[in-house]
């Protein structure tokens, strides 16, 4: 193994955007990592389905393919 090529790997405060912080080991360069989201806010992880829509792109695609499932079954031929 070579020597004085590998990334120091040190102690990192991990600090996310609900609040939560924990301790973990990286070779990310600062001291403190901060993160949007983590395994405290993360809908896996507590079971809540959370959106955050700042811009309206959730409202926009619903309201787009609204009437696709329904247009597709009328347009469908009848079996029988």
């Amino acid at each position: 193994m070579k020597t004085d090529i590998h990334p120091d790997y040190h102690e990192v405060q991990v600090v996310c955007a609900c609040g939560s912080s924990f301790q973990t080991r990286s070779t990310y360069k600062d001291t403190v990592l901060h993160v949007e989201i983590c395994s405290s806010c993360h809908p896996f992880f507590t079971g809540k389905q959370k959106l955050i829509d700042s811009a309206g792109r959730v409202e926009r695609f619903q309201k787009k393919y609204a009437n696709y499932r329904k247009n597709k079954v009328e347009a469908s031929p009848a079996k029988g």
